[in-house]
């Protein structure tokens, strides 16, 4: 066992030593926002940032303030996905989230950033820092539901988000394959131990509905999501189709104008959480 540090932030772990204050970032003095829901993943390009804007414009839908905040500072795709161009600006204070054209607030690194491809090259604690920040100096205003978009593993962002945000649940997000599986079972693992209930299970290219006899074809094999949400009692399990509407509307920055119902019981869920 390796040997305490002493620093409660960078520790899941209970112990004795551990500080009994809360460890809460305080959000900013003229926000209000009243549930914070985690998108996470295992592991990387199973859909998670889709998946994020997907649920966010549902409860935009049903008259709910919503908000993302894109904690994924190295990949951010959140401003890509809703056709934002324009930058973030300040108070001198504080920033000032992006609108979308529906209504949405969003923060994210690609706000800030002169260009959109401008690599952040920053090491674990100042990313960690930085989501923080989005937190505590953003002026989210009154928000209903706050979708955090998070970086895939169980690393220092993640834990950052988990212990600093009031967390009122998590959604995993992903994909058929059995080595998925596995991962998906850590992301599960992690939560529990952070005492944060988890809302449901997205797979995202679940399978392929073909257009002309509206067969489904399972492209990446069978899934075991089933399986793995009984075992952990999550009993919210949605499957995403493979859809070339959807991913063309990421790319276009019109995902605010889908359609289709796959989430519309993760929606459900969040609502009458």
């Amino acid at each position: 066992m390796s040997e305490c540090t002493h620093n409660c932030e960078s520790c899941s772990s209970d112990c004795s030593e551990r500080t009994a204050e809360s460890l809460l970032a305080p959000i900013n003095k003229d926000s209000s926002v009243k549930k914070v829901i985690a998108v996470v993943s295992g592991k990387g390009g199973v859909g998670k940032s889709m998946v994020t804007s997907l649920i966010a414009v549902l409860m935009q839908r049903r008259d709910y303030k919503t908000a993302i905040l894109d904690a994924d500072i190295t990949g951010p795709s959140i401003p890509q996905a809703f056709g934002l161009k324009c930058k973030a600006e300040s108070t001198g204070e504080a920033l000032l989230p992006v609108k979308s054209k529906m209504g949405t607030e969003i923060m994210s690194i690609n706000l800030l950033l002169q260009n959109a491809s401008d690599p952040v090259i920053w090491r674990g604690p100042i990313l960690a820092g930085t989501v923080k920040q989005f937190w505590t100096d953003v002026i989210w205003g009154d928000i209903d539901y706050m979708f955090v978009d998070m970086p895939p593993g169980t690393g220092d962002v993640p834990l950052t988000v988990f212990q600093s945000l009031p967390i009122d649940g998590i959604i995993v997000v992903t994909s058929p394959q059995e080595l998925v599986s596995m991962i998906v079972q850590k992301a599960v693992n992690m939560a529990q131990m952070m005492n944060i209930p988890i809302l449901g299970i997205v797979e995202n290219m679940s399978y392929f509905e073909c257009p002309d006899c509206g067969k489904k074809h399972k492209i990446f094999g069978e899934s075991h999501i089933d399986e793995t949400a009984e075992k952990y009692g999550i009993k919210n399990v949605a499957k995403l189709p493979i859809n070339n509407k959807l991913s063309a509307a990421c790319d276009a920055g019109t995902i605010e104008l889908f359609d289709g119902g796959w989430l519309d019981k993760m929606a459900d869920c969040i609502e009458n959480q």
